[in-house]
């Protein structure tokens, strides 16, 4: 079940920064994506979190601490699933493609990798092309979530690391395809967060005291920790910045 947020991630921000702003972001059932959805929320966003599952998705809905989040399930691998689930929105102003998959170990195989390539990296794509129009519009927003394995390599997720590096160069070629019309395109690249996908690593002490000792915090990152620099990538204070990728992990890439 959810947790609310703390209020340190949306307290730098102005109360009704988002009011009356559509927000859709994709894998926001748990984790990364569902602390964004609240992080928009707060702000007033009228904001729509999609998944797959439908357990999860029943769950969250009848979380009464979820105000403003409507929860639908997409499968954001069938792209005729995408183009009549965006076609049936009135508008939309910022679109967050946080859906995420890791297969630690099997993805040395084929049918494992290309999964992982089509949830992490084609959806992003996928739902970028059916929003333009609606984002060109409201000269919008998008903000991919790529990740520190965009940078440094981990030979147990071989797809994990291609597919987010791959999110950097869409977020790059995006910039400029939709920068035209106003639209402007970056991405988040977070570190290592306590998620249920990084569960193994930290909750054993050595690994994640080994993780902690690298980082320049010498902690791990929460979820919250990424919700104010996605806010701020889709909000007017970053009208000049398109085109790039900030790293949220704590210096972890940068140490030693």
């Amino acid at each position: 079940m959810a947790t609310e947020l703390k209020g340190q991630e949306t307290a730098a921000f102005r109360p009704g920064l988002f009011d009356g702003k559509k927000v859709l972001v994709s894998g926001a059932t748990s984790g990364i994506g569902l602390a964004i959805a609240q992080g928009f929320a707060a702000l007033g966003a009228d904001v729509i979190a999609t998944g797959s599952s439908a357990r999860k998705l029943e769950a969250l809905r009848a979380d009464s601490t979820l105000k403003g989040i409507r929860f639908e399930q997409l499968d954001v691998r069938d792209n005729d699933a995408i183009k009549a689930f965006v076609g049936s929105l009135a508008e939309l102003d910022v679109l967050v493609n946080a859906a995420g998959v890791a297969r630690p170990a099997d993805e040395y195989r084929d049918d494992v990798f290309r999964e992982v390539i089509d949830v992490n990296l084609t959806a992003a794509m996928r739902l970028a092309m059916a929003s333009r129009d609606m984002l060109e519009r409201a000269h919008g927003a998008i903000v991919n979530v790529a990740s520190m394995l965009s940078y440094i390599a981990d030979v147990e997720v071989p797809a994990y690391c291609a597919s987010k590096t791959g999110i950097l160069g869409l977020t790059r070629s995006l910039a400029h395809a939709f920068g035209p019309a106003g639209v402007r395109v970056n991405a988040i690249a977070p570190g290592y967060h306590r998620t249920d996908m990084t569960r193994a690593l930290w909750e054993v002490p050595a690994s994640a005291d080994k993780i902690a000792a690298r980082s320049a915090l010498k902690r791990w990152g929460e979820v919250d920790d990424l919700v104010g620099a996605t806010l701020f990538l889709a909000s007017p204070a970053s009208a000049f910045i398109t085109g790039v990728t900030l790293p949220v992990d704590g210096g972890y890439a940068s140490g030693v």
